[in-house]
């Protein structure tokens, strides 16, 4: 596949979600995509390295987000809104949504330094601003003066319990705002199980966006959170505790 059929594939998967990257923006893709092949020789950042599948399941899978209603009103009028990714990983969904919405004011958090240490190649390659990877724990860098309740949008790709999960991202957003949690599968029982600890940290399910990816049948889902009150300053618990004893 030579550059200009890369760029058509990116196009399309895009165009699903609304979106139109522009020549620039498939470059930094492109070359998003060729540090991760070329670091994950060395390093577990992913299992998809196909090109094909890593637009389907990395790139057109974070931008996803694009197509819900809280996104689009956070975005609009190239609004400079502060988003922060939990648990960024290889950079799945901070730095698609960060290409693509260059005005976003944007914060990846990563629990492994080597990751960050990647990241942080990546935005210098990308030339991207106004982003930074801390690397951090959740339950710990919502701690530091100035970082409770301060973001418009709190976004997670990560694989864990939703309950769990509100329980580290909701502190993060300010009221009025929104954590989005991308999903998989079949999620109406984990959403029903989790929504008295979503009332107890001060949200509330707002909406289930689901879709498919792009050129296949895989069923996703972005559950969007409303934060409507300020969440309990015991929470997040500390390290482990979440995970295994959830607010029931």
């Amino acid at each position: 596949m030579d550059r200009t059929d890369k760029e058509n594939l990116l196009k399309r998967n895009m165009a699903v979600f609304g979106l139109s990257p522009t020549s620039g923006q498939c470059s930094q893709f492109l070359r998003y995509y060729e540090m991760i092949v070329e670091r994950n020789k060395v390093m577990n950042l992913t299992t998809v390295t196909d090109y094909r599948e890593a637009v389907r399941k990395h790139f057109a899978d974070s931008l996803a987000v694009a197509q819900t209603k809280a996104f689009q009103k956070m975005t609009e009028n190239k609004r400079s809104a502060s988003v922060i990714d939990i648990g960024s990983g290889a950079g799945f969904p901070g730095i698609p949504v960060k290409i693509m919405f260059p005005e976003t004011r944007m914060t990846l958090l990563d629990s492994l330094n080597k990751r960050v240490i990647f990241l942080n190649e990546v935005i210098d390659e990308l030339q991207l601003g106004n982003i930074t990877a801390l690397h951090d724990r959740a339950e710990e860098y919502v701690r530091k003066d100035g970082i409770r309740g301060t973001f418009d949008v709190c976004l997670s790709r990560a694989v864990a319990n939703l309950a769990v999960l509100a329980e580290y991202c909701m502190p993060y957003v300010k009221t009025g705002g929104c954590f989005i949690s991308y999903k998989s599968g079949m999620i109406d029982e984990e959403c029903r199980n989790a929504e008295k600890a979503v009332r107890i940290l001060g949200g509330s399910i707002e909406t289930i966006e689901r879709f498919t990816l792009p050129d296949s049948d895989e069923a996703r889902s972005l559950v969007v959170i409303r934060k409507k009150s300020g969440t309990p300053s015991k929470y997040p618990r500390k390290a482990g505790i979440p995970a295994k004893t959830p607010i029931q």
